[in-house]
């Protein structure tokens, strides 16, 4: 990519929230001009929410949405949300030269060259001359997991569903877990336990499984607004064991699948660790908890050992890669 200027509209489609952006892109520099971010779930379709945005302003040529759900050549069934994206309807309504859509996370991949060493917060170094295929791992209201193959002198993002493949318990209480979430929901997969809504699962798996009662003020706190919050909150300031037991088990959790990304992606030159809960809970991911599950792989824990770990702080990494996605567009002309 040129330096030359391209002004794009850039989106980050997720099951609770929409952020969607003008934004104005040089090379791998991005500038958001403006931005909003509505609750998704307030609009009945993309196509109304993105008109809500755009107004009567003039629009750009080039348009990119990064949308958690598996996109399928230009249209994608959201996973968390009842909405059907079709990229040429959007092009036919709104006047757009072009227009893509993304995966979530294989957006957020594509976002990685927008950021600065401010944006990291590094949790294992790895190897001096580590270099090679990466990985991006994003725990939200779902799990989201993509790839980045290496060619010898960059990276191409792409996407997965490995999010949704089947979770694997680690010991005694885990594999209780496993059957009480199969009680729920059949198939029990990673998103079921390291997203927002696992947290919760877990949380009260653990209560009835310590026989713990669940305090007023915590029932109270779950029910006025986000539940895996106010758990988070008590675990973080101790002031229920249960919800810190949660979280650390959570973590746990994290690392443990974000290590079987590593592994089958081969992630030599990295895995970046995404989503909003990471930066929320920092505290216990510094603990070392999340790298020693990450490690935990037998034979294998020499290779992981080289592998760079890093925490993205940054979470308009999500908005930057649909922005240099459409960017590379307008410049293809």
């Amino acid at each position: 990519m040129n330096d030359a200027m391209a002004t794009v509209i850039a989106g980050d489609i997720g099951g609770t929230k929409t952020r969607l952006a003008v934004v104005e892109v040089s090379g791998s520099a991005v500038e958001v001009v403006r931005e909003l971010s509505y609750p998704s779930r307030d609009f009945g379709s993309f196509e109304i929410l993105l008109a809500d945005f755009l107004g009567d302003a003039a629009v750009p040529d080039c348009a990119a949405f990064g949308v958690a759900g598996p996109v399928q050549g230009r249209t994608v069934q959201t996973t968390n949300l009842p909405w059907y994206i079709d990229a040429d309807a959007l092009q036919r309504r709104f006047g757009f030269r072009n227009c893509d859509l993304l995966n979530d996370l294989e957006a957020a991949a594509c976002g990685l060259p927008a950021l600065g060493s401010e944006d990291w917060l590094t949790l294992q170094q790895g190897a001096a001359d580590a270099r090679g295929n990466a990985a991006v791992i994003a725990a939200g209201t779902g799990l989201g997991e993509a790839g980045l193959f290496w060619d010898g002198r960059r990276h191409h993002p792409y996407a997965t569903e490995g999010g949704h493949a089947s979770f694997c318990p680690r010991d005694d209480v885990e594999v209780e877990l496993l059957l009480h979430l199969q009680k729920i929901h059949g198939h029990v997969s990673w998103e079921r336990v390291v997203s927002g809504m696992g947290l919760v699962d877990l949380h009260g798996f653990l209560r009835n499984y310590r026989r713990a009662a669940l305090p007023r003020w915590l029932e109270e706190g779950m029910r006025a607004g986000d539940a895996a919050a106010a758990i988070s909150r008590a675990a973080l300031d101790g002031s229920d064991d249960i919800c810190s037991e949660t979280l650390e088990r959570f973590v746990q959790l994290y690392g443990a699948e974000a290590g079987n990304l590593a592994l089958k992606t081969m992630s030599r030159g990295g895995l970046y660790v995404g989503g909003g809960i990471a930066p929320r809970i920092l505290p216990l991911l510094l603990r070392g908890a999340f790298v020693e599950a990450f490690l935990a792989k037998g034979r294998m824990r020499p290779l992981l050992e080289s592998m760079p770990v890093r925490v993205i702080l940054n979470e308009r990494v999500a908005l930057y890669g649909p922005a240099l996605h459409a960017a590379r567009a307008a410049e293809a002309g």
